[in-house]
């Protein structure tokens, strides 16, 4: 319930206004101020402890959106697979480029490119009547490497355009795009696959009765009717000595976990698979950023300024620093990594600073995973790592069971109950008013009757004849 304070009441009115039996005591006025009194205080504690109920809730909701952000950049390192990044180069950039996966081997291998494959493209023969030229109605079968679709040809589509029209928008087709091309003698048909591969050929028949469409077809022992500007095509080449070939220029099945893909010919090249370093030391360098950040969030959770003698919202919270406490035991462990050498951040290039923050010396790195990448692997990837330790310690954090859930609910039911007693107060607050305006309204109508009563007894008596005295008389 809301009060306002209001001027010192006057209980008793004036002379007029008794005499007219009008209100003695401003009822309204002194209930408020009353109830005002006895709530104020109450109400000033219920707000104080929910301000700090709400700013805790929202501490802990900051430390949880920092908590999530650091562990989504240990998803690159808390397990042997992410170290599993390969990289493969060819020493041919114009020959062909090539990507590797995890499952890929690391090693140098030989290839060598004789022929890319390429696709057909056939070109009618010449048209004197041109694009626009009638060329005969009826049914156009065509295929491309055994996938077979049909147009009908029919006036006033049935002109070289309209048949090149028909066929790009067949249903069906596998890949066959038509061309008219206008030349000085009349038109052409072109035919061009879009699948490249000796096996990916072109072939048309026609059923129409007799008239132009025959002019069209090609096939098996009917090549007279268009030239072949481009043949089908697979692609040769050896990789290691072993000769294969490809429909495609893409070549993903011919080594483990590589994918060529072929772009000219090369009597010799290199192909080299090896471990992909350079990924590897950005997601490390990634790390130490986001937990930077991290420790820039919970510094500021639980600060002093010492100037100000302002205090961050869990400054002392048992729950921040039992968190704080196993990040850096997480941080700081020594790892079974199989080497005395590289078994700590530190031993990697990963200081830390006097404000907790980490330094990176990129070289220092280099040096530790081009000398050991084993080790720098399982010392954040391993059961024991530092980022499968952090990622456990933040996981169980965060979880049903984890401190920062169950310091949430206990929060939420404390501010349930706050809100709650506010509702009560309220209510009580409600009924006093009503129990005081009924009390201060009968005593002022008591005292309005009263001076009602004594304001007619005074006009009585002053009503009254004189009695004179008898020295007068």
């Amino acid at each position: 319930m809301t009060t306002t304070s209001s001027s010192p009441v006057s209980i008793a009115g004036s002379s007029s206004a008794a005499a007219a039996g009008g209100s003695v005591i401003d009822v309204s006025s002194l209930v408020s101020q009353l109830v005002a009194a006895t709530e104020a205080p109450q109400q000033a504690i219920i707000a104080a402890q929910t301000q700090a109920v709400t700013t805790q809730i929202s501490a802990l909701g900051s430390l949880k959106g920092a908590l999530s952000t650091f562990q989504s950049s240990l998803s690159a390192l808390d397990t042997p697979s992410a170290f599993n990044t390969l990289t493969a180069t060819g020493s041919s950039q114009s020959a062909f480029t090539a990507t590797a996966s995890s499952s890929a081997a690391p090693g140098t291998y030989g290839i060598t490119i004789s022929q890319l494959a390429q696709a057909q493209q056939l070109r009618s023969n010449v048209f004197a009547g041109g694009a626009a030229g009638t060329v005969g109605d009826g049914t156009l079968s065509l295929s491309l490497g055994g996938t077979n679709f049909s147009v009908t040809v029919a006036s006033p589509n049935d002109t070289l355009s309209g048949i090149a029209a028909a066929i790009n928008s067949a249903a069906g087709n596998p890949g066959i795009t038509a061309t008219v091309l206008n030349g000085s003698g009349g038109a052409y048909l072109v035919l061009s696959s879009s699948l490249t591969g000796a096996a990916n050929t072109i072939s048309v028949s026609e059923t129409d009765g007799g008239t132009g469409l025959g002019s069209l077809t090609y096939g098996t022992g009917n090549t007279a009717n268009y030239t072949q500007v481009t043949a089908p095509l697979d692609a040769q080449y050896t990789i290691a000595g072993v000769s294969a070939t490809s429909p495609s220029n893409t070549v993903a099945n011919a080594l483990t976990g590589v994918t060529l893909d072929l772009t000219g010919t090369t009597s010799s090249a290199t192909l080299t698979v090896s471990s992909d370093t350079s990924t590897i030391e950005s997601n490390i360098g990634s790390f130490v950023t986001a937990y930077n950040a991290l420790i820039g969030s919970l510094n500021s959770l639980g600060s002093f300024d010492s100037t100000t003698s302002t205090a961050g919202p869990m400054l002392g919270n048992p729950v921040l620093t039992g968190i704080q406490n196993q990040i850096r035991n997480a941080l700081y462990s020594v790892v079974n990594t199989g080497s005395s050498t590289y078994n700590t951040l530190a031993s990697v290039g990963i200081t830390t600073n006097s404000d907790g923050t980490l330094s990176l010396n990129g070289s220092t790195l280099s040096t530790a995973l081009a000398t050991n990448f084993t080790s720098v692997s399982q010392l954040f990837s391993s059961t024991s790592g530092v980022a499968t330790s952090l990622n456990s310690t933040i996981t169980d954090a965060l979880g049903s069971n984890g401190s920062i859930t169950a310091d949430e609910q206990t929060l939420t039911q404390q501010n349930s109950a706050l809100t709650q007693r506010s509702s009560q107060l309220n209510t009580q607050m409600a009924a006093l008013t009503a129990s005081l305006t009924q009390q201060y309204s009968a005593l002022n109508a008591l005292l309005s009757s009263l001076q009602t009563t004594s304001a007619y007894l005074s006009q009585a008596f002053n009503s009254l004849p004189q009695v004179q005295s008898k020295a007068s008389a």
